[in-house]
């Protein structure tokens, strides 16, 4: 055998122990299991306003009450669900409250019954495609002089759910 065969006949083996070596490096890891947590916020929203768009006539004693109908503000990035609109109560401007026209007298009533029960309010101000009707006011004849209301301001408050 020449040097060279006998060269390539040891080098042969020499590569396949290297490799066999090598493979087991290879197949050497750790393996592992774990677990973990992360968290997510839940937003609270801000209230729904409300808007009359009903412009109510100069009231008197004894008139027939007035349909009040409205739009919504949502301030929220997403729908807001209203179950109800109601008219909570009323205020009298001060001049003419002092001059005595209250509402402990029953000068004005809040009555009607809103139409929006389950309904998605959408972002926007006004929040476009969102309406309120139904609700009414009126002022009563007290069968006694009222002058005091004459030009009274009655500001409405409305609630929903």
């Amino acid at each position: 055998m020449n040097n060279f065969t006998r060269a390539v006949t040891m080098a042969i083996p020499a590569t396949a122990v290297l490799l066999a070596s090598a493979a087991g490096v290879a197949s050497a890891y750790w393996t592992n299991s774990d677990a973990g947590t992360g968290t997510a916020t839940t937003g609270a929203n801000v209230p729904v306003t409300f808007n009359q768009t009903t412009r109510v006539p100069a009231m008197y004693p004894g008139q027939a009450a007035v349909t009040l109908a409205g739009t919504f503000n949502n301030a929220n990035p997403g729908p807001t669900y209203v179950t109800a609109v109601t008219a909570t109560g009323y205020t009298i401007d001060v001049a003419h409250v002092t001059a005595g026209c209250t509402g402990a007298q029953g000068n004005y009533t809040l009555g009607g019954r809103a139409v929006v029960t389950g309904h998605d309010v959408a972002p926007g101000t006004p929040s476009v495609g969102s309406y309120w009707t139904g609700l009414t006011i009126k002022m009563n004849d007290l069968l006694t002089a009222q002058d005091a209301c004459k030009g009274a301001v009655v500001t409405i408050t409305f609630a929903s759910s």
